[in-house]
């Protein structure tokens, strides 16, 4: 096959290639920076003409414009399995879905045929002498929707950087519909989060529970990005890395000498993940790197897996956790913040690592939007909060107050060592509901 013959005969313009989605279809968008910018805001501009098209994003980075031009819903109805700060814009506008999802189960959907897809919209690098486009930093399960999508359309983009992976982290010309080379916008950068006293004060706490060797998860934020700022101003050594999330803080404790990735059970000498989101620095770094691995979700996420590799941590924040040991990350009452993402995924499998730990962080108080100081550890989660860890599956949660393990602990042990953490103007508070709850008696 002569691939750069079949690449010119396939290539055409935004415009011509989203006349490829009829009235109806199902359209999957490729994930986090897979996100196709270009080809969305042409669909945008065929509102009025189509009629009910179904459109899925995962992580939209930005506001998608079919959700923004189309608030009747009338041509575009806009879903998403992981809300970004776009998507939660568009939410409270009643413009966007959510869909609920356990990461790892991703490519299942489509390789059982939960889900229907007519069209598959990727960004990707340029094609490669050999015929394949690269997934770039967004493999998640964007292989298993070309699997099943009808027609896929791919826009190039030369600033995405070449990702070597373990598997499923490219698509073949002879795969693909159409080809658009976009207009090569730099690649979206999360801004450099702002690390509080007390997200310092966590971090401290938690990275005194890591070893030489460890196997680390890092979720996003300021929290992970203070741990991993530590670390890298740390002795440990030899650490490993199996994430769903590559962040900039592995970049830096990769060069402070903290990673090798020899003392891993699987894929060792390799750092491990689904996707990467964060600065150009980290870009930079994974581009056409060896010691980098892209895997699709459902092994990276993989509850078996992940607990293959011993002294496995996972790290990740939540919104509030209650007396229960309940632990919502993905929702406060009614409004829709992100999703549950593989937060479960490596809580269930890292606690299942031999010697592997958990770690639930928060800051212990939030302020509402007249300003008044709420306490994050809460009596019972709020009507319409979304319960991200059931209570059977949280093990360590971590405040500036202190850590604490409630695996094996009944409800008033659990509920105690909750409270002993919390805020110390909100304890006795917490003590009487409890209480009232009958957990405490």
């Amino acid at each position: 096959m002569n691939y750069s013959r079949a690449y010119n005969d396939k290539l055409m313009s935004p415009e011509k290639a989203v006349q490829m989605i009829d009235s109806g279809d199902w359209v999957d968008y490729a994930c986090f920076l897979g996100t196709p910018i270009q080809l969305d805001q042409e669909l945008a501009k065929r509102a009025g003409d189509l009629k009910h098209v179904k459109i899925r994003s995962l992580g939209f980075l930005g506001v998608a414009a079919v959700a923004e031009v189309d608030p009747s819903r009338e041509s575009f109805i806009y879903n998403n399995w992981h809300f970004t700060g776009g998507d939660r814009q568009l939410h409270d506008k009643k413009s966007c879905n959510y869909i609920p999802l356990l990461y790892h189960e991703g490519p299942g959907f489509y390789d059982n045929e939960d889900v229907e897809t007519d069209v598959l919209l990727v960004r990707t690098t340029p094609m490669d002498k050999d015929g394949f486009f690269n997934f770039g930093a967004a493999n998640s399960f964007t292989r298993a929707q070309a699997n099943r999508a009808r027609k896929i359309i791919v826009e190039v983009n030369e600033n995405i950087p070449y990702c070597h992976g373990g598997y499923d982290e490219h698509i073949h010309i002879s795969e693909v519909s159409a080809v658009v080379q976009s207009d090569n916008q730099p690649m979206f950068c999360l801004p450099e989060p702002k690390i509080s006293d007390q997200d310092q004060q966590i971090a401290e706490m938690v990275v005194s529970q890591i070893q030489n060797g460890a196997c680390l998860q890092l979720g996003i934020g300021a929290m992970p990005n203070a741990i991993g700022k530590l670390i890298a101003k740390s002795s440990l050594r030899d650490l490993g890395v199996h994430t769903e999330m590559l962040c900039d803080s592995f970049v830096d404790m990769y060069e402070a000498g903290c990673i090798s990735n020899k003392k891993k059970n699987a894929n060792q000498g390799k750092m491990v993940y689904t996707f990467a989101l964060g600065s150009n620095k980290l870009y930079d770094f994974i581009n056409n790197n060896r010691a980098c691995s892209s895997f699709p979700v459902n092994y990276t996420n993989d509850l078996v897996v992940i607990a293959a590799n011993e002294n496995a941590i996972a790290i990740n924040n939540a919104v509030e956790v209650d007396l229960y040991g309940q632990v919502s990350s993905e929702s406060h009452g009614f409004r829709h913040i992100s999703g549950t993402g593989g937060q479960f995924d490596y809580t269930y499998g890292c606690y299942h690592s031999r010697g592997g730990k958990s770690f639930i962080c928060l800051t212990s108080t939030t302020k509402d939007k007249a300003g008044n100081l709420k306490s994050r550890i809460r009596p019972f989660l709020d009507p319409g909060t979304i319960t991200t860890l059931p209570r059977t599956v949280v093990s360590y949660v971590v405040t500036e107050h202190g850590m604490v393990n409630l695996k094996g602990k009944s409800t008033w042990e659990r509920a105690l060592s909750l409270i002993s953490i919390a805020h110390p103007d909100f304890r006795e508070e917490l003590r009487e509901q409890a209480e009232k709850m009958n957990i405490l008696h």
